[in-house]
């Protein structure tokens, strides 16, 4: 079983970042995470913006479009076939 992160564990955790990226690094670490992250967001809504055009204008479309009359389409022909 895992227990939850205490104050220690987030203690080394630190350490051992600032280890491994050193602490002139880490500014510019957060600042990029912190854009990626702004950046993602930015596309998630972009895309619920879009299903959700796209989902008015298919009823839209589906509203205004008239009933297709299966008596106006042309007569298939049945060319060389007789019984």
């Amino acid at each position: 079983m895992m227990a939850g992160l205490t104050g220690w564990h987030l203690l080394v955790l630190v350490l051992v970042i600032l280890l491994l990226f050193g602490a002139a690094k880490l500014p510019a670490l957060a600042k990029s995470m912190g854009q990626s992250a702004r950046l993602f967001k930015g596309e998630m809504k972009a895309m619920k913006d879009d299903d959700g055009k796209t989902d008015q204008t298919s009823v839209d479309v589906a509203k205004s479009s008239p009933a297709v009359d299966q008596s106006t389409t042309a007569p298939r022909s049945d060319s060389g076939t007789t019984t």
